[in-house]
């Protein structure tokens, strides 16, 4: 049966990217100098769609580095500013974004990177991102109540917003006519929890380190897993 999918809602890191791979380096730089490490995706998948500060925190707690999360959120920010420039898209990521354009298929894009690091990352990718136009929802946006990051539903409730302003009031478009696209366990709950159908594209290292079953608990019955945005059947949800 074809699902009657009006929206898309995109994460960015890993999913749209490949940054989340330029976090991971950073941080294993810094375990090395530590004389530990690397980082293991038993903790990677618990930072992973985690605002920064947060992130830091969990990381601190797993690997007893002996700074702060200000120290060394402010720490990493710097080297990974290094690197965002060698950000590129994933397998289907543009065509995707390009062929919902065509179609006139309304999208956003909802990621917990704040707005200095979204700049960083894509000015160079602006013939992608800029398809976008005004509806991008970043991590510090002032729309989303501090502390509701994801995993809570709040930056995909503040992305549909964005799309339906522009829309008629009889016109809206519902939680449940929405694909919302994620690489990370903390974005398929919030995307969950914001109602919408999930399409989780998530590293395969990520899946190895699930317990048998954990991942389709994880996604249950509000989504799929697929292994690369170009594997997306367009047609099952009507798009």
């Amino acid at each position: 049966m074809t699902m009657n999918i009006r929206a898309c809602l995109f994460d960015m890191d890993g999913l749209l990217i490949n940054s989340e791979q330029i976090y991971t380096d950073v941080a294993n730089e810094i375990l090395a100098e530590h004389g530990k490490g690397p980082l293991p995706w038993e903790i990677k998948k618990d930072l992973q769609g985690r605002p920064g500060p947060e992130a830091a925190r969990v990381f601190l707690e797993w690997s007893g580095l002996p700074y702060n999360p200000d120290e060394y959120y402010a720490m990493t920010s710097a080297r990974q500013s290094e690197k965002w420039q060698t950000c590129k898209f994933m397998p289907g990521a543009l065509e995707l974004l390009k062929y919902l354009k065509e179609k006139d298929i309304p999208f956003a894009l909802a990621t917990s990177s704040h707005r200095g690091n979204f700049e960083k990352k894509t000015a160079h990718l602006g013939h992608g991102f800029e398809l976008f136009g005004d509806h991008i929802v970043v991590g510090d946006d002032e729309r989303i109540p501090k502390g509701r990051g994801k995993p809570n539903p709040d930056i995909w409730q503040v992305a549909l917003k964005s799309l339906n302003d522009q829309r008629h009031a009889g016109d809206q478009i519902k939680p449940n006519e929405v694909l919302v696209f994620e690489d990370g366990i903390p974005g398929v709950v919030s995307g969950r929890a914001a109602e919408a159908h999930v399409i989780w594209v998530p590293d395969q290292r990520l899946l190895n380190v699930l317990k048998k079953g954990e991942a389709q608990e994880i996604i249950g019955n509000q989504g799929e897993i697929l292994t690369s945005l170009a594997d997306l059947d367009k047609t099952k949800y009507g798009l």
